[in-house]
């Protein structure tokens, strides 16, 4: 039997079937991305022709793209070169414009808004579309009640509320201005709030209460920018605040940390991102947590807290904090170990005595005046008092110390070794923290930190030129030389900030 023909078996043509309606359903599926890619004329024309109707029917902006606008913006994107979109963009705004005055006549004042910004945004005639906005402000003003918005400002001024509402007078005269730009009553009552208002800035200046004072002039400042009265005003409230900061710098140096830090909130309260003002505070914090150090070798835990409680809050990051968390806790160790020995006898507590005083000369010969706490020369003799007050040695021992401590400052000061000089100091400030020469002393050592800081500055070690700046800052504030050389660190760190 013969062999049938490939083009006469129903196999074949049922292939042939088959592939012929998947090429006809991905024509009907791809056939406008086809007809993008092969016609793009007719793409454009497309564009066009669904433009052309969204204008006829009113429809002229839409975020979801359907609106003419976008529709002639997306043919004009795809040939620029052709005038059709450019024309159909021109309607559109003209159409906007009818749109508007439509919705003006009919007291819809959003919509009419909306059509003029459209209108704006697509390049209307300026004259046109200023015309139609003078139009609408008119109209809103009459709805609005200018009047009744002049007398409601006019009554708020006389009872002193001035800003802070929508009810009070600034924001008032503010509404009758953007109604009526010209409104001579609006003008003239802002002009006369305003001077009221920097007047009062001026009342809480003299109180010392700069945070009112600069959340008035802030105020002012956004009503009316170029207010006469504005500059006067902001220049001694700058004035007050830099008298604030350097007055927290003084506190800080002087050790008085509660009238410092009120000092540094008060700056803030004016000038929230003052870094000045910032840093400051973050020293307070620092001299808590070493005022933690000293209550805690004194044994008292209870203050010792509270100074940790105010580091904690005023510098959280420092690392003297964790080292201040780490002395209360090995003098806690240590009050344990003297409890332990209160029952002792006589001869074990000397034994004992005479063992805190031999680890006190060894600390006194390491230089390890205060710390670390609990094993300083301080904590030893404190705690060999605590074992026999009365002894001789032990008595020796202290009138010894302070004496040591300062030939300790002085020695290294004259060697310029001056962070154990500082060590010196403040063990000498904390044996006799009422000794008349403390502040010559302070001085002194800040002079010694500006020398340093110098020198190295000039060596490019800004790091620790800037840590010098700081510790003469808290020694003492007043020291000569210090406004130049804080102005050097300044100059060079704004030359190498990124």
């Amino acid at each position: 039997m013969a062999a049938v023909p490939a083009w006469r078996d129903r196999r074949h043509w049922r292939w042939v079937a088959g592939l012929a309606l998947l090429f006809i359903v991905l024509v009907i599926a791809f056939r406008q991305p086809l007809a993008d890619v092969l016609w793009p004329q007719t793409r454009i024309q497309s564009l066009l022709d669904q433009a052309d109707q969204a204008l006829r029917t009113g429809h002229l902006d839409a975020a979801d793209g359907s609106g003419a606008r976008q529709l002639y913006e997306a043919a004009q994107a795809l040939d620029n070169d052709r005038t059709e979109a450019a024309d159909g963009l021109g309607r559109v705004a003209q159409a906007a414009l009818r749109a508007a005055d439509v919705a003006l006549g009919q007291g819809r004042f959003d919509e009419a808004r909306a059509h003029l910004l459209l209108a704006r945004d697509l390049q209307v005639p300026r004259p046109q579309a200023d015309a139609l906005a003078l139009r609408l402000r008119t109209r809103e003003a009459e709805h609005a009640g200018v009047d009744g918005l002049l007398a409601a400002a006019a009554r708020a001024q006389a009872d002193g509320r001035l800003w802070g509402g929508d009810d009070t007078a600034l924001p008032l005269y503010q509404r009758v201005l953007a109604l009526q730009p010209t409104r001579i009553e609006a003008l003239e009552g802002r002009e006369d709030a305003l001077s009221d208002l920097l007047q009062e800035a001026g009342s809480h200046l003299r109180r010392g209460e700069i945070g009112e004072a600069a959340a008035r002039i802030t105020a002012a400042r956004t009503f009316d920018a170029g207010h006469v009265d504005l500059p006067q005003a902001e220049a001694t409230l700058a004035a007050a605040v830099d008298a604030r900061r350097r007055a927290g710098t003084r506190d800080l140096a002087r050790g008085r940390l509660a009238s410092a830090r009120a000092a540094y909130d008060a700056v803030l309260s004016a000038v929230p991102d003052d870094g000045g003002a910032r840093q400051g505070l973050e020293q307070i914090g620092i001299a808590h947590a070493r005022q933690a150090e000293r209550e805690a070798g004194d044994f008292d835990f209870v203050g010792a807290q509270h100074e940790l409680d105010l580091a904690r809050e005023l510098a959280p990051q420092s690392g003297r904090l964790a080292q201040a968390e780490q002395a209360v806790a090995r003098a806690r160790e240590v009050q344990q170990r003297q409890g332990a020995t209160a029952s002792l006898g006589a001869r074990e507590r000397e034994r004992r005595v005479v063992a805190l005083l031999a680890r006190m000369a060894q600390a006194e010969a390491q230089g390890q005046w205060l710390t670390p706490p609990g094993e300083s020369a301080y904590d030893t003799l404190r705690a060999a008092q605590a074992l026999s007050p009365d002894s001789p040695a032990v008595k020796q021992a202290a009138t010894r110390l302070l004496p040591a401590v300062r030939s300790c400052y002085e020695d290294e000061l004259r060697a310029n070794r001056i962070r154990r000089a500082q060590a010196c100091q403040q063990a000498w400030q904390t044996l006799q923290p009422r000794d008349p020469a403390m502040q010559d002393a302070r001085r002194r050592l800040a002079e010694k930190w500006i020398a340093v800081g110098t020198e190295r500055l000039g060596a490019g070690d800004l790091v620790f030129a800037a840590q010098a700046l700081q510790e003469a800052q808290q020694l003492d504030a007043t020291v000569a030389g210090l406004d130049d050389f804080a102005s050097r660190v300044r100059v060079a760190q704004a030359a190498t900030a990124p």
